[in-house]
Formats: structure tokens, C-alpha cells, sequence
């Protein structure tokens, strides 16, 4: 063990990618990384992570942010129940810690968002305390380096993994070693065609000496993919359009969008949006014009969004809500200031692009 370990630090000393937050290691600056790096490339995270940090610098300015401009600066990154966790985790810390994330890892999981894992990460990456992590990564490089032929998340091989975790990190070294244990995983023992010939630790991996590097992870069958079918409705009116607020429960809460919503079975785009109007809004429109049809996916959902200008018809002139909780007609220039969905913000940077808004 010990040879693995001062070949892997070995490795990562030379090898290590240069990110922000490894310029200061603060306990901040790990925990938002770490949560921004769930679901996320480390391209994507690197660039939203250096624009959070230049409007929030430290915990407490958080706490004097909107939850408006928390979920803009978020979006695009998805899985927005990260963004609230952070508001409500940067309240309490500001209430019950001064501001700073506690040096304690009971404490880190008693806060929203913060589990095992992240726990881990801000212990021993911010604080250089001996606890261990466990990412996906890490999965990879055990069930490789100790050739587990069991699936992955099975809770027997998960409590190996985290024992050997634990196990594993050099007195002192836990900073290094755990993130070289990610790096490794990210960049040379990848999901397909790992860089074998070039791996620092090739010599301790069982299942590269029996042949069977491709056969790990043992991983479960994935989930089957749910392909969902929507419509939404531009309406302008006086030089405005109509955008209304999701609910803060359910599906990417608070954030805005156009009214619409799923196709009934039989119903074509046009009258799914027609009666979507009628149902959330109590709004009459027609003279439906095709935009753009948009696809975007989140988890194991495939959305296809059908995309309209429409107009008003007899009848009410504002809306009743009834699947939003506000509403209100906004300048299009005004839709940079909003949050959201993805196939949403897909359609306005549409219509800006093609020169309707302007």
C-alpha cells in the first residue's frame, strides 16, 4: 500500500490540474466546487464557479442574495435543489457558525446538501483532516484496483470502497491523496478506454494483471430513458411578453417560464398549448406561429419543447394562475434577469439570436 500511495501522490504532484479553488483551498471555496462538480463537467463548473465567486466572495454576501440571483447565477448547471441548498446552508452558517463552514464533520452533515461525500471533501481538501471521499471516480479506480465483481453501488462493495477510503490515506497527506484518487479516476482510469499504459499505479491494479479492466466497474443496468413531449406559448402584448413562476415544490422550483405544458395523448402541439393556456392561466389564445422546437434533458427525462408565438383571444386579459405562483409581462431585454428552465432559456437565446428580440 504504501508504494501505491507515494506513486499516486507522486503522479499528482506533477500531474495535477490547475483549478481555482486550489489556489486557496478556503473550506468555501472546496464546498462550492464540490457541490457545483455533482452532475457537472469540470470545464462547465470551472467557468461558474469563477463567476459565483466574483459576486459571491464569501459566505455572508450569499446571504445577502436574492434567491433570484442565486438560481440566475446557476443557471444552465441544472439540479437547482443544489443552488437552494447552498442559500440555506449559507443562512445557518451565518447564523450559527459566523459565516464559516464548521471544522467539524457532523456538523457539515447536519447542513442542507452536504452528505457523506462533501462532507469528506471539505474535511480533508479545506481543513486537511484525515476523512475519506467517495465519488464516482473513486468507484472506477477500486472496483479496478481491487477487481470487485460485485455491482458498484451494492451496499456491501460501497462499505469496502469507503473502508479502503479510510484505510488508504497517507498521515498528513489526506489533502493530496483524495484528490489524486479523482484525478486519476477523471483523467487516466476513465469509464472507456482508461489510459492504462500511462497510469501511475498500473502495477497494483487486479483486474488490468487478469484482463478484466473492461468488465469494471460492475455497474447496474441503466434507467430506462422517459421521453416527454411539451408545448409553450410566447405571448406578447404592448411590446411584452408573459412569463410566469413555478412553484416551490415540484419540478425546478421558482424558476420562471413561459406558460405551456405536456401533451395529452391525441393532441397535437397546438391544441396541448391552447388548452395548457386555458387550464393555467384562464387565458383565450390562438393565432399560434411555429417558432422552434427545442430538446433538452435532466436525469433520466428526454423533452422535446414545441415553441409558439400566440395571441390574445376574447376574453380575460390577465391571467388567473392556477399552476404558477406570479406572474408578470416583461420587456424581452428583461428575460436576462430571469431564471430558467434550460429548453427555455434555449428558446430565448433563439429568438435573440434570430433578431426577433433585440
Amino acid at each position: 500500500m504504501e508504494k501505491f500511495q507515494q506513486d499516486l501522490l507522486q503522479w499528482f504532484r506533477e500531474n495535477a490540474r490547475k483549478l481555482p479553488w486550489r489556489q486557496t483551498y478556503s473550506p468555501y471555496h472546496v464546498w462550492i466546487s464540490e457541490i457545483m462538480l455533482q452532475q457537472t463537467q469540470m470545464d462547465r463548473a470551472v467557468a461558474y464557479f469563477n463567476t459565483w465567486i466574483s459576486y459571491f466572495p464569501d459566505i455572508k454576501s450569499i446571504t445577502r442574495a436574492s434567491e433570484e440571483k442565486i438560481l440566475k447565477l446557476w443557471e444552465g448547471l441544472g439540479y437547482y435543489s443544489r443552488a437552494h441548498n447552498i442559500l440555506k446552508t449559507a443562512r445557518l452558517l451565518a447564523k450559527n457558525f459566523n459565516g464559516n463552514l464548521p471544522e467539524d464533520y457532523k456538523s457539515l452533515l447536519r447542513l442542507p446538501g452536504i452528505g457523506p461525500y462533501t462532507a469528506g471533501a471539505i474535511m480533508s481538501i479545506a481543513f486537511h483532516r484525515e476523512y475519506p471521499l467517495v465519488d464516482a471516480n473513486i468507484e472506477r479506480v477500486f472496483a479496478r484496483l481491487f477487481n470487485l465483481d460485485k455491482q458498484v453501488k451494492d451496499k456491501e462493495t460501497q462499505i469496502f470502497i469507503w473502508q479502503k477510503a479510510r484505510e488508504m490515506i497517507p498521515p498528513g497527506c489526506a489533502r493530496d491523496f483524495n484528490q489524486a484518487l479523482m484525478e486519476l479516476g477523471a483523467l487516466i482510469c476513465i469509464p472507456r478506454n482508461p489510459r492504462c499504459r500511462i497510469c501511475p499505479v498500473s502495477s497494483h491494479c487486479q483486474a488490468l494483471r487478469l484482463e478484466l479492466v473492461s468488465k469494471r466497474p460492475v455497474l447496474k443496468n441503466p434507467s430506462k430513458t422517459i421521453f416527454i413531449e411539451m408545448a409553450t406559448g410566447v405571448l406578447e402584448r404592448n411590446s411584452r411578453v408573459l412569463i410566469q413562476k413555478r412553484k416551490p415544490s415540484g419540478v425546478w422550483p421558482n424558476l420562471w417560464e413561459f406558460p405551456g405544458g405536456r401533451l395529452e395523448h391525441g393532441e397535437t402541439p397546438e391544441m396541448a398549448l391552447v388548452r395548457e393556456y386555458n387550464e393555467e392561466t384562464e387565458l383565450a389564445v390562438g393565432n399560434l406561429r411555429k417558432i422552434i422546437t427545442v430538446q433538452h434533458s435532466y436525469t433520466i427525462y428526454r423533452v422535446v419543447l414545441h415553441c409558439y408565438f400566440c395571441s390574445l383571444l376574447a376574453g380575460r386579459d390577465e391571467p388567473k394562475l392556477r399552476g404558477a405562483q406570479e406572474y408578470r409581462w416583461v420587456n424581452p431585454a428583461e428575460l436576462s434577469r430571469y431564471a430558467f428552465p434550460a429548453g427555455h432559456r434555449k428558446l430565448i437565446d433563439h429568438l435573440f439570436y434570430s433578431g426577433y428580440f433585440s
